[in-house]
């Protein structure tokens, strides 16, 4: 693989007392190093789930609520992007609306040049758009920035036939298509991302972000999550 874009959840990034695990975001941090090492480009996506879950709140207009997760995403590329670079890592963060001075306007030619740099890349703020995911704003970057895969990591290490939690005999998947993924209604990534990664032949590698060295092992043949295919 030459580029891969990575999905983090801003929830698993948060700490038990409030605020953010930094131990668990230096370690991302360093992980990161060793797949930019290898000569691979890597863009990131976090979540603003530990700050924002807008539609669970019915009181406020649903574009409004969406529009304060786009800046919750924001927050958390802005502190994570600061953990990243007291590892001794370069990054940028690309936004699709303007945001004063905190971060860049995206282009796909100025997310190119970055990335020949050796920088890693945030994307944040979704798509700029009310009721898109960022799931769906993953998948708009990694069609556009051509890369070979998302890499989706998540609190459980894979994709499974039924919620693991509840059922203890859930089947874990190590292979699935996204066809599949769609008709079981596994609810990977949203409906609307799941159809852009169909279309566009990207695929998904799915992995607990909790395993050691989870990341390098998803490029390293290592990998022990779920690999869900577009062809």
């Amino acid at each position: 693989m030459k580029r891969v874009i990575l999905k983090l959840s801003g929830e698993a990034l948060a700490a038990k007392e409030g605020g953010y695990n930094d131990a668990l975001i230096e370690n991302i941090a360093n992980q990161v190093k060793q797949v930019i090492d290898k000569g691979i480009d890597v863009g990131i996506v976090i979540g603003g789930g530990n700050y924002w879950r807008g539609r669970s709140n019915n009181n406020i207009d649903r574009p409004k609520a969406d529009q304060i997760g786009m800046l919750a995403t924001i927050m958390n590329c802005i502190y994570v992007s600061e953990i990243f670079r007291s590892t001794g890592l370069s990054t940028n963060i690309l936004t699709p609306f303007e945001c004063g001075s905190m971060t860049k306007l995206f282009s796909k030619d100025r997310a190119n040049k970055y990335f020949s740099k050796g920088m890693v890349v945030f994307f944040a703020g979704g798509t700029g758009h009310p009721f898109f995911s960022t799931d769906t704003g993953i998948a708009l970057r990694a069609i556009e920035l051509d890369a070979d895969a998302i890499l989706l990591a998540k609190a459980i290490d894979g994709v499974y036939d039924s919620d693991p939690k509840i059922n203890p005999n859930a089947k874990k998947y190590d292979t699935i298509s996204i066809e599949e993924v769609v008709e079981k209604k596994l609810g990977v990534i949203d409906l609307t991302a799941s159809v852009m990664c169909m279309e566009n032949k990207v695929p998904l590698m799915i992995f607990g972000l909790e395993e050691e060295g989870s990341i390098v092992n998803a490029l390293t043949g290592k990998f022990n999550g779920t690999i869900v295919t577009a062809e």
